[in-house]
């Protein structure tokens, strides 16, 4: 049973809703949806492994989290019973930091009751996984968004977000997490799509500053 009323995000026809609202009232999104071409849909499976993956990938790059990924997949280590059964001299040689092995250990002895969390709310989505060790805002909300498919979910907190929203407003300075947060109000009920729009324009702004 679905205890919330949020729009949820299922496929390609829902982006497609999400973009034609924003385009209409906000020129500066119209504007990079005519460069970028149609948004992506980036779900997710959500789960365990899910947020294994977040944890690994904090403050390293994308080919290292990758790296330590297929290592702890190899390993066996892909779920909550086979971490907490795991030795530490073991989950070390998969590439795990101490910090990201302590927070492995809480996650997989959190229980968490994964089709539950999905029948929450997105705020107290977000406030049930803030909770755990090594899982921020930042993390919370992309579970939120692209595991649970929530269509109003804004990670202000992200750099690419913020610096998406720099460019596209033509601004020197990029915009604060709060700032950003605040901006994104009137893209509700459809801020997710929002954020995919502007990590769209972010790849290809970047990738037009890089030419010549």
């Amino acid at each position: 049973m679905t205890l919330h009323s949020e729009r949820i995000i299922r496929g390609a026809d829902c982006i497609e809703e999400g973009t034609h609202w924003l385009i209409m009232r906000d020129p500066r999104l119209a504007m990079a949806r005519a460069e970028t071409g149609p948004w992506p849909l980036r779900l997710r499976p959500g789960g365990f492994g899910a947020l294994l993956q977040a944890i690994v990938g904090q403050q390293v790059s994308v080919a290292s989290a990758r790296a330590i990924g297929g290592r702890l997949e190899a390993a066996g280590f892909t779920d909550a019973d086979a971490i907490r059964k795991a030795g530490d001299d073991a989950l070390r040689a998969c590439g795990l930091s101490r910090p990201k092995l302590r927070y492995l250990r809480a996650l997989s002895e959190a229980d968490i009751d994964f089709d539950a969390l999905g029948d929450l709310p997105s705020g107290e989505v977000v406030d049930s996984l803030v909770a755990l060790p090594g899982i921020g805002r930042w993390t919370a909300e992309i579970y939120a968004l692209f595991a649970l498919g929530r269509a109003d979910v804004f990670p202000a907190g992200d750099l690419a977000l913020q610096e998406a929203a720099r460019m596209l407003w033509c601004r020197t300075d990029r915009p604060t997490e709060a700032e950003l947060r605040a901006e994104a109000q009137r893209w509700s009920p459809w801020r997710g799509v929002a954020a995919r729009g502007l990590w769209a324009w972010y790849a290809v702004a970047k990738g037009r500053e890089g030419v010549g």
